[in-house]
């Protein structure tokens, strides 16, 4: 079984540091072979190797292993809920915000960004607000005082859609799949086209024609995936050809 999966742009100062690293002995023990595949460059490296990991679940990854409890919070009312990617399409749900890996990281990071922003816990329905009273936030000068009055719900909700705007998770800005070129910086002749849909990795190929025939799988919304290309996507720092 695989034991580690990795990218690097030296293979052989990669194999040489796992060597040197003592905590990694057990692992360097086990090993009986290494393997490598060739991609063009480091978006495609950064898309295979979480792919690789997904599928064959190396014993020393521990990162970007499928996760099902991914989550987000959604404003409702404006209150935020999360929502789960197994019932809700995170790839074009708009106003989405953060992704987390389970509810205990989305309540920590809410409650983070209402510590930040002097938001209440009981207006964002962290704790309960005890009838007619402010909140122990209020008192220690941590909340602006939605709870008691003191500040409008209207403002406080405006305030909490600010500080949101920052984790807003981006709709898919495609119709369909594309391909992104990339070329190899040490070998011009080396081409690879990645196929993505809905923020989700199908693979890559040499050629147009061979990608085209990539976009066969169901793609749902992933993560990683997300995170590796959202902003070579959106700034447009990278070559991209629909498919659809």
């Amino acid at each position: 079984m695989p034991l580690y999966i990795g990218k690097s742009v030296n293979l052989r100062s990669r194999v040489l540091a796992h060597l040197r690293a003592a905590d990694e002995a057990r692992m360097m023990g086990q090993t009986r072979r290494i393997s490598h595949v060739r991609t063009a460059g480091d978006i495609g490296a950064q898309l295979l190797e979480a792919q690789l990991i997904k599928q064959q679940q190396p014993l020393f990854n521990q990162r970007l292993r499928r996760n099902r409890q991914l989550c987000a919070w959604q404003l409702a009312d404006g209150v935020p809920r999360l929502a789960y990617a197994n019932t809700v399409d995170f790839a074009v749900t708009p106003q989405l915000y953060g992704l987390y890996a389970s509810r205990h990281a989305a309540l920590e990071g809410l409650m983070a960004l209402a510590d930040q922003h002097g938001l209440c816990h009981g207006v964002l329905g962290l704790e309960k607000m005890p009838a007619g009273k402010p909140c122990f936030r209020h008192m220690v000068k941590l909340c602006a005082g939605a709870c008691c009055g003191r500040e409008p719900l209207d403002a406080h909700a405006d305030r909490l859609g600010l500080a949101l705007e920052s984790l807003q998770v981006a709709c898919w800005p495609y119709p369909g799949a594309v391909a992104l070129r990339e070329t190899c910086p040490l070998d011009a002749a080396f081409h690879q086209f990645h196929v993505v849909r809905n923020w989700c990795y199908l693979g890559s190929a040499p050629t147009l024609a061979q990608a085209r025939r990539l976009d066969q799988v169901v793609a749902a919304f992933d993560a990683d995936g997300y995170k590796i290309l959202c902003k070579p996507l959106l700034q447009g720092s990278v070559r991209v050809m629909p498919l659809g």
